[in-house]
Parts: structure tokens; C-alpha cells; sequence
């Protein structure tokens, strides 16, 4: 939506959400479960209406990669020779509205500031980051209401 205030970015959608063409798919990814507590969009609604939530909610959702090669759908396993970076430059430009961006995990603010800032103009740059736990089942060694705690003080705030 053009009037988003938060970009939450990963990094590059896993099998299962490709498979599906819909964020965090994977049934074990927390993102969803984050977001009913948060905006009321959690994974017991259909994808279109979580969707329409969290455009409601000024959030917006995209991944660093264009396109990369990976096997599987592990972050660590992302070929960083062939990272193609999404067009951010264009997209925030077209969403001045944007003032937070958020990664979902350290693997997409990792890619963002080594591959997308340096090419941004300084206004863009400017734009406030904040790297939040990944929602992923990876990353199965922080507990859910950690993470949760995490995001809504960076979301909430």
C-alpha cells in the first residue's frame, strides 16, 4: 500500500512460501502468530485477510533478494555471489511514507546494509533499521514470547 510506515524485509522466501506465492508460509514460521498478537492478522485467517491487516496497520512486506540461488530454505545457505537485490531505491521512493524498516532476522540486514545502502540516496539511507529475531524455525532457540517481546517494541514504538 502506498501509505505504509514499516517495511518488514526477509530475506528470500523459503520453498513452502513459494510453493503457496504467500509470505512466511512455512507453518512453523512465527511471523504469523507475531502478527495476530500484534495487528490481529494471525494464521488461523486466510492469507488474503492477514494481508489486508497488516496493510491496515501501515506494514508492508518484502524480501532484500530479487533473486539468489539456495538450496533448501536455510538463510545460511543463500550463495552470496548470486544475491540480485530488489529494486529499493524505486520502492522507497514510491513509499515516502515509510519510516522503519524492519529485517526478520540478521541474515536479511546482513544482505540490506552490505548490498542495498551503500546505493541509496542519503534521504533513503536515513531510513531507521532495526533487526529483529527471525521468525523462523531455524532459529528455534529464542522462545516465542521473547520474540514477540522484541517485535512489538520495535513495531509498537
Amino acid at each position: 500500500d502506498a501509505h505504509a510506515r514499516i517495511l518488514i524485509l526477509g530475506s528470500l522466501p523459503g520453498q513452502v512460501s513459494l510453493q503457496r506465492q504467500q509470505y512466511y508460509a512455512q507453518p512453523q514460521n512465527a511471523f504469523w502468530k507475531i502478527m495476530g498478537r500484534l495487528c490481529d492478522a494471525g494464521p488461523e485467517l486466510p492469507y488474503p485477510e492477514r494481508a489486508r491487516r497488516l496493510v491496515r496497520n501501515g506494514i508492508a512486506l518484502w524480501d532484500v533478494c530479487a533473486a539468489a540461488q539456495r538450496p533448501g530454505s536455510l538463510d545460511a545457505a543463500i550463495v552470496h555471489a548470486s544475491v540480485v537485490p530488489n529494486n529499493f531505491a524505486a520502492f522507497l521512493a514510491a513509499h515516502p511514507q515509510i519510516v522503519l524498516i524492519g529485517f526478520n532476522g540478521g541474515k536479511a540486514a546482513e544482505l540490506y546494509r552490505r548490498l542495498v545502502l551503500p546505493t541509496l540516496p542519503a534521504a533513503l539511507a536515513a531510513i531507521r533499521c532495526a533487526t529483529l529475531p527471525s521468525t523462523s524455525p531455524a532459529h528455534a532457540a529464542m522462545p516465542f514470547e521473547e520474540k514477540l517481546t522484541r517485535w512489538a517494541a520495535v513495531l509498537q514504538n
